[in-house]
């Protein structure tokens, strides 16, 4: 057979005959570097806090002692430079040491990849305020909303997913430890005014009646806020129902907030303490535990039956 009819055959290459399943596999292992931390910028609209508070101190104490033990992740962006998805804390921990680079796993993932990546990696941490978690959830469900529309092939997950008939939320409540209705609630946080999140946030109130007034508008909403900082009373859920109803009826105002902020609820009657310490010595021994609350009682009424005789003297 001539030369220039011999079969052309693709033969593998010299490295890759003598390669080896461990070689291969340790070439899609991730890609850790010290990356400048200028060179790194924060997730856009990143939803979790990042606080300078007595637990980043604690965080600061352990990379000096030990150094970042576990490297942040990282995406290159268009314009060369690096984009945070998990590890904000860690970064500002270093900068406030003064330290220049920081371990980084680079990762090559999209946006909405990198939006899901973020929300998960946090989802770990042992304190989330609820309103940074409802800001989480949501970007991560608009990002989960996205994604189903990219691939329309019989074998990509997300079609598989969706002719389950489950909506996007509660494709989210499978990947997550809370409930398709909690995940709601937690959305619903996102939509009140800043001075509302932070009482939230700080425990100052419950969440059912802040999900409550997060269907008002902004101008009603800052009503909610005047009232409570005239009072330092916060809205009961029943409340913050009725509240929400004016609203939808048009029949809102200050006055109306005022009104019914204004009632007497149950868990916010005061709670008097008395020490035992205190009282025990003026309470003759002996007595059992209801006679000291009896003499307790008759002991007031009668310094009060004085203070009347006082100001009635004194007029």
């Amino acid at each position: 057979m001539a030369k220039g009819n011999a079969l052309k055959m693709n033969l593998p290459s010299v490295d890759d005959l003598f390669s080896t399943e461990e070689s291969r596999q340790e070439a899609k292992l991730a890609k850790i570097y010290d990356i400048p931390i200028s060179e790194i910028d924060d997730f856009p609209d990143h939803p979790y806090r990042v606080l300078d508070d007595e637990d980043m101190l604690s965080l600061m104490d352990s990379i000096s002692e030990r150094g970042v033990i576990t490297p942040a992740m990282v995406r290159k962006k268009d314009d060369g430079r690096y984009e945070m998805i998990s590890g904000h804390r860690r970064k500002r921990a270093c900068e406030r040491l003064g330290m220049e680079t920081l371990r980084c796993e680079v990762v090559e993932v999209s946006r909405d990849e990198a939006i899901i990546l973020m929300v998960d990696s946090n989802s770990q941490r042992t304190e989330i305020a609820p309103c940074d978690k409802g800001r989480a959830y949501k970007m991560k469900l608009e990002a989960i909303k996205r994604r189903q529309g990219e691939r329309t092939d019989l074998t990509s997950a997300t079609v598989l997913q969706k002719s389950d008939g489950k909506t996007s939320r509660e494709l989210l409540a499978d990947e997550s430890a809370d409930s398709h209705e909690q995940i709601r609630k937690y959305i619903r946080l996102t939509y009140l005014v800043p001075e509302l999140q932070d009482f939230v946030d700080e425990g100052k109130m419950k969440m059912r009646p802040a999900v409550e007034l997060s269907y008002l508008d902004e101008e009603t909403q800052r009503d909610v806020v005047d009232r409570i900082d005239e009072t330092e009373a916060f809205p009961s859920h029943d409340q913050a129902i009725r509240i929400r109803k004016a609203f939808e009826e048009g029949e809102i105002s200050y006055d109306v907030v005022s009104e019914i902020m204004a009632e007497d609820k149950p868990n916010q009657r005061p709670k008097y303490k008395f020490s035992f310490e205190r009282l025990k010595p003026l309470i003759p021994k002996g007595y059992a535990d209801a006679q000291a609350e009896e003499y307790v009682i008759k002991a007031l009424e009668f310094y009060k039956r004085y203070l009347l005789k006082q100001r009635d003297q004194a007029r």
